[in-house]
Formats: structure tokens, C-alpha cells, sequence
């Protein structure tokens, strides 16, 4: 008995995509044209991410050690080290020597959290005397610097400037085009406006023709027209972000089959993720799209995913959308040869993948999360970590990634409260934060004195951020209120996604002020996809984070070709920035918010 489920006018008429105006003629589609098989069996494998190193070569100095020594100890981000040789050098150096100390500053500054010296010494009237060496690092610092604060289009545009006044950079083309996919698209249209022609002025309508396709083949067709009138520009060749594959008239599959756990436990979830696919598949018939022809196979009732895996490739799908489970996932990664490409919904820890075609994982793992949100608190100059989390395996896994790139960037984490149940929450913060010893110093005294002393507990005051990891809004609604309890309400929060339910909760006003990471989905990403998901009344838009998931699989499905731009490829989905890694995941890039009140905010 097959499971195969064909899409169905009545399903159509369930999920309501009223708004979109397409149910009948969804329904009456001819079949689209004969097509080649999917343009894409194999992923390239995404090449390690460096800074190239500048090329110019500065010019002699009788300084030289000085200069040598202070680097090599920033280089290992001893920023005290630095400091203490440069401060070995005479007031009165030569401007060229004067413009590398002022440098090796900003830098210093920069290490130890001082945004704001940071900028004046980069600004300062000394380093126009800088060799033109220097002067490329100095770009490239600033470049650095806009880039962790969040200044997308300030570092696009850096960027930009570099690229179009030396040889070709890879990576420094990824880093602008990245940037520019990171800005909103209300901030590209006002740089545009006041642009002149030029390399700047082609970068901007490039991200807003991407940012604004509203087909495949729209996007391609744009693509041609900008290369004609931009062939010198940096972007030219190859077109960034796997948009040279599109323009290579790479074509889409025939059929799509979805491996989805459509009955049992995690039906709901799999509903989500179908819904949050079918919305876009019916938005792009309504923009009069060719569809492709879709099946939902319910994989609980196989045997095996690789089984549910076998019936997709029988009825002739092209590529394959699932499994959920990564224990599913994990098992399609075993199989010895793949037939055809793979878009997994979740993750595996095993990176020794089979052969064959690609198998290639998105998924909504909180490790995305713990890395943004030690990249964004360094942005914002914080330095010194107290890591907040709850006990076992999870939470000791998100620690150990929050501290991974907290220490790659330069920070350090002080301290680390773990919890077991709501009751220890108070304790567990009190002995992190010093408080305990505080305490027992202060009945010390007042047993020394025989006297009762008036006494205000002090915490240690060694940390600059606080690393959230709650597992549940519930936990963090207890945690957060306890840290001002606790004397640290003035230390900035930074939190994964798990602290936001997805729906608003005036009980939320007491994470008032926390940063976290969050799905554009939720911040109001696709607001049409959105609405016509709620209008029909499925029940899925209360998973919304799988519903961004569905809406991302057919966004990626649709774009596979870009992937295989490997390390180059970049897609600006509704769960994130997406890029791929070596092990073909695809890595996400969450977006920053803030509580204000019981609301989420882009801050």
C-alpha cells in the first residue's frame, strides 16, 4: 500500500491561500515541459573561510621589534601586552612610525571592549601619514569593526571601495555581499537613492534585484540585464552568492517529493513545515510560475526512511524535501549511493556522509543561535561572559559553542551557573555572581565585632554580558528578574531563540531589555506568506518557526542551483541569513531583537 499523498484541490481549499487569489487554477495547472534532471547532483565543498593578507609591504622602521611585539601579542588577543610595548616607544616618532602605534591602539582598544576610543583613534589626524600598507589594514580594521557593530551597510560599502581598487578577493566578496543581504531592504533603497554612479551604485541594485525576484526566472533575467550594464564591476564575474548558476539558466525539478511524518507524535510539526512549503508553491502559481508537481509521502508509514527514500525516487522525484527526524537524516547520510539530491530538515552530527547525490541539511538547531549571540554581545563591546544555562547534556552543549566563539573572537567567560529546577534558580545566580562569599564575609565581621553591621552584598564585577541559554520562556521569565534581584540588572542579556514562545505574552514584559536571536520569520519577514498560512485556519501558524522552516525548504528547493557556489552561496531566508558549510549544511544567521515591554523589537 503506498502512502504517497498527490496534492489535492481540497488540501488547496484547506490551507486557504484566499489572499492569493490561485486555488482554481492551482488545481488546473498542465504539467510543466520536459527538463533535464536537476542541474545539481553533487555540492562543491564550500572552501575555508581566511583574510587574505595585505599585500603591500610596509616600509622599514627602526621599530620595528616594537611594532612586531605589540602584534604578535594582539594576535593572541593579549591586549595588556601590547600596550606595554608600545608604550616602550618615544612621544616624538616619525609620522609613518606615529600613524602604526596610533593603529596598534585602536586595535588594543578594540581587544579590551573600548569601542569608543577604538573609533577616535581610527579617526585620528595621525594616520594620514600612514604607509599605504597600513593604510589597506586600517580599511580592513574598519571594516572588521562595522561589521560586529552591525553597521551592514558602512561595512558593505568598505568593502566595496577595497574590491574596486585591487585584484579580485573571495572572501572579502563574500563579506560585502553578505553585509548587504544582512541590511533591510528599506536601508538599500534609501542608499541607492542617494548613490552615485558607480561600483557602490551596482552593488545596491544587485542586492535589491535579488532582494525583489519574484520568480526564478525574473531573477535570471535581471541578472543578464545588470551584467550588461556592470561587465568591469567587481561582482561581474563570478555574480556573488551562487547567482551565477542562476544566470546559467540552470532549470528546477520536475517533481519534488516531501518525506514528511505526516500521522503519529510529530504530525503537527510535519502539518507546519507543509504548510509553510505550500504557501510559497501557491504564491508562486498565483505570480503565474510553471508548478512543478509535488507528493507528500508519510514516512511512519515505512519501514525505514530509506524506504520512504526509495518510493520518492519510484514515482520519479527529482529532489527529495526531509526527512524531520535527525535520527531519519542520519540514516539517508548512511546510504552508500543517494540517486537524487536531498534537502534534510534537520541536522547530523555525523560530518562522514556517504556518497552520491548531495544530501544537503537546514535545519532550526539552537547551535546557530548560541554562535550569533556571542558574535553580536562582542559587537557591542562586551568582553567578559557569566554563561547562564540549565544543567545536562543540552545546556552543557550550547555552553561549550557560546565559549567556542566567544574565545575565537577574543572574549573570555569569567563564571558559569548552572540549574537543575526552579527552586536553585536564586542560589545557583548568588554563588555565580559572588554573592555567597559576600555574604559570609560580612557575618564574619559582624561576629568579629560582636555587632550587627549594616551591609549591602556586592557582586563581583568582572563581567560585561550575560550568555542566557534557558530553555524555555518560562525559565527565562524567572532567570531574568533574579539577576536584578541579584545586583547585575544593569549587565546586558544576550539569549537564544528558546526564550520567545513565537506568539506575544504580556508575562514577557519581565525579559524586558534582553537581547536575542530570532527568525526573520517572527520579526515580519514574508508577511503575505504569513497571513495566508493564519487564513487557513490550519492550526500550523501556532508552530510559526515551522512554518519559516517549510518556507525556507521550497525557497532553498528553488534555489538549489546557488548552492553549488559552495562557501560563495548565500540565500536570505525566512529562518536566516542560510550559507554553507563544508559538511553541506546549511548554517543559519538569525536576526538580532530586543524585549521591549512584552513585544519583540529589531532593535
Amino acid at each position: 500500500m503506498t502512502s504517497t499523498i498527490t496534492l489535492p484541490c481540497a488540501y488547496a481549499k484547506r490551507l486557504s491561500l484566499a489572499a492569493l487569489v490561485v486555488l482554481a487554477s492551482a488545481c488546473t495547472t498542465a504539467p510543466p515541459e520536459p527538463a533535464p534532471p536537476l542541474a545539481m547532483d553533487t555540492v562543491a565543498e564550500a572552501a575555508p573561510e581566511a583574510t587574505p593578507d595585505v599585500p603591500a609591504v610596509m616600509p622599514a622602521s627602526r621599530w620595528d621589534a616594537t611594532f612586531t611585539e605589540a602584534r604578535a601579542a594582539l594576535d593572541t588577543f593579549d591586549w595588556m601586552a601590547a600596550d606595554q610595548a608600545l608604550s616602550q616607544l618615544p612621544l616624538n616618532l616619525e609620522p609613518a612610525d606615529d600613524a602604526r602605534k596610533t593603529f596598534l591602539l585602536a586595535r588594543s582598544a578594540f581587544l579590551r571592549g573600548d569601542l569608543s576610543q577604538t573609533r577616535a583613534l581610527l579617526t585620528a589626524s595621525g594616520l594620514r601619514a600612514a604607509p599605504e600598507a597600513l593604510q589597506a589594514e586600517q580599511m580592513r580594521f574598519a571594516l572588521e569593526l562595522a561589521q560586529l557593530g552591525g553597521e551592514w551597510l558602512t561595512s558593505a560599502r568598505l568593502g566595496a571601495d577595497i574590491l574596486a581598487n585591487q585584484p579580485p578577493d573571495a572572501q572579502l566578496r563574500r563579506d560585502v555581499w553578505k553585509n548587504l543581504n544582512r541590511a533591510s531592504e528599506a536601508e538599500l533603497t534609501a542608499a541607492l537613492l542617494e548613490s552615485e554612479p558607480g561600483d557602490w551604485r551596482g552593488w545596491l541594485e544587485l542586492t535589491l534585484l535579488d532582494r525583489g525576484a519574484q520568480s526564478v526566472a525574473a531573477l535570471r533575467e535581471g541578472l543578464l540585464q545588470w551584467r550588461e550594464q556592470y561587465p568591469a564591476h567587481a561582482a561581474a564575474t563570478p555574480l556573488p552568492g551562487g547567482l551565477e548558476y542562476i544566470a546559467q539558466l540552470a532549470r528546477g525539478p520536475n517533481k519534488v517529493a516531501l518525506l514528511l511524518p505526516l500521522s503519529g507524535r510529530l504530525a503537527p510539526a510535519a502539518r507546519a513545515v507543509q504548510d509553510g512549503y505550500l504557501a510559497h508553491y501557491f504564491a508562486a502559481n498565483a505570480r503565474g510560475e510553471t508548478a512543478h508537481a509535488i507528493s507528500f509521502i508519510d514516512t511512519t508509514t515505512f519501514e525505514s526512511a530509506t524506504a520512504a527514500y526509495a518510493q520518492a525516487v519510484a514515482e520519479g522525484a527529482e529532489i527529495v524535501i526531509g526527512p524531520l527526524s535527525k535520527e531519519s537524516v542520519t540514516e539517508l547520510g548512511a546510504m552508500a549511493q543517494r540517486s537524487v539530491p536531498i534537502l534534510a530538515l534537520n541536522r547530523t552530527d555525523n560530518t562522514a556522509l556517504q556518497g552520491g547525490s548531495a544530501l544537503v541539511q537546514l535545519s532550526l538547531t539552537p547551535e546557530d543561535d548560541a554562535q550569533r549571540i556571542a558574535e553580536l554581545a562582542f559587537g557591542q563591546g562586551a568582553r567578559q561572559a557569566l554563561v547562564l544555562r540549565p544543567s545536562g547534556e543540552r545546556g552543557a552543549r550550547l555552553e561549550e559553542i557560546v565559549r567556542e566563539r566567544w574565545a575565537a573572537l577574543g572574549g573570555s567567560v569569567v563564571s558559569t551557573a548552572s540549574y537543575s529546577s526552579a527552586e536553585a534558580y536564586s542560589d545557583n545566580i548568588k554563588n555565580a555572581l559572588n554573592l555567597s562569599a559576600s555574604e559570609q564575609r560580612a557575618a564574619s565581621m559582624r561576629s568579629m565585632l560582636a555587632t550587627n553591621v549594616e551591609f549591602t552584598p556586592r557582586r563581583r564585577e568582572d563581567f560585561d554580558v550575560v550568555f542566557l541559554l534557558a530553555d524555555s520562556p518560562a525559565e527565562a521569565r524567572s532567570l531574568k528578574p533574579l539577576l536584578a534581584f541579584h545586583y547585575a540588572g544593569k549587565v546586558p542579556v544576550y539569549a537564544t531563540s528558546s526564550i520567545y514562545s513565537g506568539v506575544p505574552d504580556a508575562r514577557d514584559r519581565d525579559l524586558n531589555g534582553t537581547h536575542l536571536v530570532e527568525l526573520p520569520w517572527l520579526l515580519g519577514s514574508s508577511p503575505g506568506l504569513r497571513v495566508a498560512i493564519a487564513a487557513g485556519d490550519t492550526g500550523s501558524d501556532n508552530l510559526s518557526r515551522l512554518n519559516a522552516l517549510g518556507a525556507d525548504a521550497w525557497l532553498v528547493q528553488s534555489r538549489f542551483a546557488q548552492l553549488q557556489a559552495g562557501a560563495d552561496a548565500l540565500l536570505r531566508g525566512d529562518t536566516g541569513l542560510l550559507r554553507l558549510d563544508p559538511g553541506l549544511r546549511l548554517l543559519r544567521e538569525p536576526a538580532l531583537a530586543v524585549f521591549d515591554g512584552s513585544n519583540l523589537a529589531r532593535p
